[in-house]
């Protein structure tokens, strides 16, 4: 068996969506074994990092014979949670919030995406992607009625702390922010924060340090 999901570093939990990645890649191309060797040339993970990470969660190789890439795939997609679905909103209508409701890879996964919200009223009553965009004030009562479960932030900055109160207030159990700055929120609130800019100057670094 495997440890207690509780234990598991975040180190490995944040590997876990590549694997999901690259199992899903071999399956579309019908690849139903694989070795750690094999995972290891694909992924840049050394086989040894690769086995210790899938311990976590429970036996899932063979000696000889590798992984069955199916119930490998499948057991990744509980562990990460991707059996439930998930009612979202974006709050934040503009061009990013716009790129995010047009992905629909993550209704795929679960993340029903119920509506937008905005205080332009220029885009209030318009439909992404047959998704309705909501005025602001709207927010609180629809999340309460709809039960949402997470909250995804990609206003200005300086609207984002009011936000992300008002998603808390309001009862949902997850944000996901893109907004610039790091919020805060109450403990049993998830959050993960995405700064574009973060990555973007990462690579502006390595650029610079090339050999």
């Amino acid at each position: 068996m495997g440890k207690n999901h509780k234990d598991i570093s975040m180190a490995v939990i944040r590997r876990l969506p590549k694997y999901h990645r690259y199992l899903k890649d071999l399956l579309d191309k019908e690849v139903y074994r694989i070795s750690s060797k094999e995972l290891s040339a694909m992924m840049g993970f050394t086989a040894s990092q690769i086995r210790q990470d899938l311990n976590n969660f429970g036996g899932f190789g063979q000696q000889g014979y590798g992984y069955n890439v199916e119930e490998l795939y499948g057991e990744i997609q509980k562990i990460l949670g991707l059996m439930a679905s998930y009612n979202t909103v974006i709050v934040g209508s503009g061009n990013l919030g716009q790129a995010i409701a047009n992905y629909t890879n993550f209704q795929k996964y679960g993340f029903k995406l119920m509506a937008l919200f905005d205080t332009n009223p220029k885009l209030i009553g318009m439909k992404i992607r047959d998704v309705p965009v909501f005025d602001i004030d709207e927010l609180q009562g629809f999340i309460d009625e709809k039960q949402v479960d997470i909250g995804i932030i990609c206003t200005p900055k300086e609207f984002a702390q009011d936000i992300a109160d008002k998603l808390v207030k309001s009862g949902v159990s997850a944000i996901w922010n893109f907004a610039p700055i790091d919020l805060k929120v109450p403990e049993d609130i998830i959050i993960e924060n995405v700064h574009l800019s973060d990555s973007l100057f990462i690579l502006s670094y390595l650029l610079n340090n090339q050999e």
